[in-house]
């Protein structure tokens, strides 16, 4: 049992972001993926916040944070995530992002480079490269939407379809703490945003700022992940200068939850070797 070791606050604004917050020291932020919102974190929290002020957020349309009106653009969550920084008044920080939240993290580091500390990029993309078929996930961007957003577009549960689809990106012989955390978030899911999120993210790229990015950087990618193999991230390790790539042995797209120790020692180790920097 982890015990609770953060508090739960709110940055006000437009819309309203939904943050877990503990630890004090240079600012570590944790970006969950597009299936999941900040409990994916809670293994993360308590260890990370010995060293960092480590924040979780749920990103707009997520968990407690605010839907919000219209389309979304992809970089609407750099843009947020800039107002978290400032609410902390920080000038840079450390960003560690999972799927979705490791296309945050290139986003916000290709608009804000001056704001970064390091980034933690960890069963991510960054999207498709037509030289190398190893740079984008396993399933086309077709594919990726259909699969997504068809089961709500046709009245899902979010509740009942977590249950349902839950455990199809962990690797086989996954535990059950892994299974039901990452049910836990998915049935948290606001419908309407999303399937915006989906659509807005499906051909986003940033591939062509891979070769920019100058902060120290790992890649962790687990070895039986299904949607973002390791090949991914050895692509990526070979277009980010200095980058280092860490294999996490038996876990698959949710390398925090399926291994969290394997993991915590690896981000950790990085962070802490990075810290206190003059970058």
């Amino acid at each position: 049992m982890i015990k609770k070791s953060w508090v739960t606050s709110f940055l006000e604004g437009t819309p309203r972001i939904c943050m877990d917050v503990a630890g004090e020291g240079e600012l570590l932020v944790f970006l969950h993926g597009i299936g999941g919102n900040k409990v994916n974190w809670h293994l993360q929290l308590p260890e990370f916040s010995k060293h960092f002020k480590a924040v979780a957020w749920d990103a707009r349309g997520y968990g407690g944070s605010d839907d919000y009106e219209g389309d979304l653009d992809f970089s609407d969550f750099s843009r947020d995530l800039k107002r978290v920084l400032d609410h902390f008044e920080a000038e840079k920080a450390h960003l560690c992002g999972l799927s979705m939240g490791g296309r945050i993290a290139q986003d916000f580091y290709a608009l804000f480079p001056e704001r970064v500390f390091t980034l933690a990029l960890c069963d991510t993309f960054a999207g498709d490269d037509p030289k190398d078929v190893r740079a984008s996930r396993s399933q086309s961007i077709e594919e990726f939407v259909e699969s997504r957003i068809r089961p709500f577009l046709n009245g899902a549960n979010p509740a009942e379809h977590a249950q349902k689809r839950g455990g199809t990106l962990l690797a086989p012989g996954h535990s059950e703490d892994a299974l039901r955390r990452s049910v836990e978030a998915s049935s948290q899911l606001h419908v309407e945003s999303y399937i915006k999120t989906v659509r807005a993210s499906a051909s986003f790229t940033r591939v062509d700022n891979l070769k920019n990015i100058s902060v120290p950087t790992l890649l962790v990618f687990g070895d039986q992940d299904p949607l973002t193999p390791p090949a991914v991230g050895e692509y990526m390790q070979e277009h980010i200068s200095g980058s280092e790539l860490i294999i996490i042995e038996k876990a698959g797209h949710m390398t925090n939850l399926e291994q969290p120790a394997a993991f915590n020692r690896a981000v950790l180790s990085f962070l802490c070797e990075n810290r206190n920097r003059k970058l």
